[in-house]
């Protein structure tokens, strides 16, 4: 009797264990999937200028792989809860594929990051003489400038006389400073938007690169 008590409350204690674990994977996976979303979203206005899908796309593999993880993570509740052998195996198999995707996703962002910001330059100036011509370029590069708060590749200079308005300091929503006449700091953003661009590439990588990694590893420790 008292080795069945015994195992009966290892048994028990096994089992709030994996639910524990779900529990603390599926937060994993919605921080994921939150952070991944946020950046697409909210990084989409300078998708045109980078010219580059890799990037966008290693962040879509974030994104689903959150939400797959949280799928998941809820089965796995389940299944441990219920103790359905069947469930439990088919949750181990695709906690695995899972952890090498997601682990995958992550490292590429590092790489694609790095890929991006080596041709973003260039990317940048090819973009210019779009601006007027396409509406995605003019819509990008007005969207990029009034939302970094920068002009051009390197300067205001990259526009030669055609400086949009978007370069000017926005005194409130819908009225902008007059700089195309007489650039100066108090009225035009003067920072090129490849260095903002750049900063805020780099810092994105990190954010989702990192958590798509440790939930990756958080995964892979009860497979």
């Amino acid at each position: 009797m008292a080795m069945g008590g015994a195992m009966d409350g290892c048994g028990r204690c096994m089992k709030m264990s994996l639910v524990a674990i779900n529990v603390l994977t599926f937060v994993g996976g919605l921080c994921a999937f939150a952070i991944g979303l946020w950046i697409w979203v909210s990084r989409s206005f300078a998708s045109t200028l980078l010219n580059n899908n890799m990037y966008i796309g290693s962040v879509g593999v974030v994104v689903a792989m959150g939400a797959a993880t949280m799928i998941l993570s809820f089965l796995g509740c389940c299944g441990a809860a219920k103790e359905v052998k069947c469930m439990l195996l088919t949750y181990y198999i695709l906690v695995f594929i899972i952890f090498v995707v997601m682990l995958v996703g992550g490292i590429l962002l590092f790489v694609f990051r790095e890929k991006v910001v080596g041709t973003l330059e260039r990317e940048m100036y090819a973009a210019i003489p779009g601006y007027g011509a396409r509406p995605e370029y003019t819509r990008a590069w007005d969207e990029t400038q009034a939302k970094l708060q920068c002009c051009g590749v390197m300067s205001y200079k990259d526009w030669n006389d055609n400086i949009p308005e978007s370069c000017c300091v926005e005194v409130y929503p819908g009225k902008r400073q007059e700089c195309t006449y007489a650039p100066n700091p108090t009225t035009m953003y003067m920072e090129g938007c490849h260095t903002r661009t750049v900063r805020l590439l780099r810092e994105d990588a990190v954010y989702v690169g990192a958590v798509a990694v440790v939930l990756a590893l958080v995964m892979v420790r009860h497979v």
